[in-house]
């Protein structure tokens, strides 16, 4: 483990949360290690003892290590791999839910709303068009996973008002009761992954404190009929410290 960055313009607090959240997402510090003492933390960054456990409070609210009376800051045990929307949709295909193992979600919100300019473009409509948004968050043992919202086009309300109830869905994702009312099915997806600083809107979707400076995960989805109109444009946001996990056979 090298020394702390010096070039950088952030507060102390929020370089060091940074760092060791970096150390702890790359596999560098592992489950069970433990961070040095505030003490320590406090020299080695020549910061005060308060601007150290700030530090440390972050990471803690991020659910990525504990504080343990006695004996320090120990770095936690965590699933990290956030699903995409396709991954959600053919979890959905096979078990009707679009938890992965251990998720629960929650704050099920949707509406008939004006498409904000991205959306739109993805949408292939008028900014400030009629779009219906639902929004999700997936949790797990450890907090929120991601945030997850869904933008459909405003003709299907018609035929499922309940895409724009404020309550979970019944019978499958949003994808699915398309299907069954209207036979118009996914033919073909396209995702995208990135990453960004989160901004202040990102934080608080995510449940993260305002002072929070860390990069997330963006994945987007895009699910198109065999027309190659769009059905659902999917965004999901992942907590910090969550990163991406796929698993492929290789053929001899």
């Amino acid at each position: 483990m090298s020394g702390p960055p010096r070039a950088d313009n952030r507060p102390p607090y929020a370089r060091m949360a940074s760092y060791y959240r970096d150390l702890i997402s790359s596999g560098q510090l592992a489950p069970g290690d433990l961070l040095p003492s505030i003490k320590k933390l406090a020299d080695l960054w020549e910061v005060s003892t308060a601007t150290a456990d700030r530090a440390m409070r972050l990471l803690r609210d991020e659910k990525l290590v504990q504080g343990i009376p006695g004996v320090g800051t120990e770095v936690l045990a965590r699933p990290i791999s956030l699903s995409s929307g396709a991954e959600r949709h053919d979890r959905s295909g096979r078990t009707q839910s679009s938890w992965g193992v251990g998720e629960t979600s929650s704050g099920h919100a949707a509406e008939v709303t004006e498409a904000p300019e991205d959306v739109a473009a993805v949408l292939d409509i008028s900014p400030g068009a009629r779009v219906i948004r639902r929004s999700r968050v997936y949790r797990d043992g450890h907090g929120i996973v991601a945030h997850s919202t869904s933008w459909i086009p405003a003709e299907f309300a018609a035929v499922l008002p309940e895409l724009a109830r404020s309550e979970r869905l019944t019978g499958g994702l949003s994808l699915d009761l398309i299907a069954r009312a209207t036979g118009r099915r996914v033919a073909t997806r396209v995702d995208e992954e990135s990453s960004r600083i989160a901004t202040g809107d990102d934080l608080a979707l995510l449940g993260q404190p305002p002072e929070t400076v860390a990069a997330i995960l963006v994945l987007t989805a895009q699910f198109m009929d065999a027309d190659g109109n769009l059905l659902e444009y999917g965004v999901d946001l992942g907590a910090p410290g969550r990163t991406r996990r796929t698993v492929s056979e290789v053929l001899e």
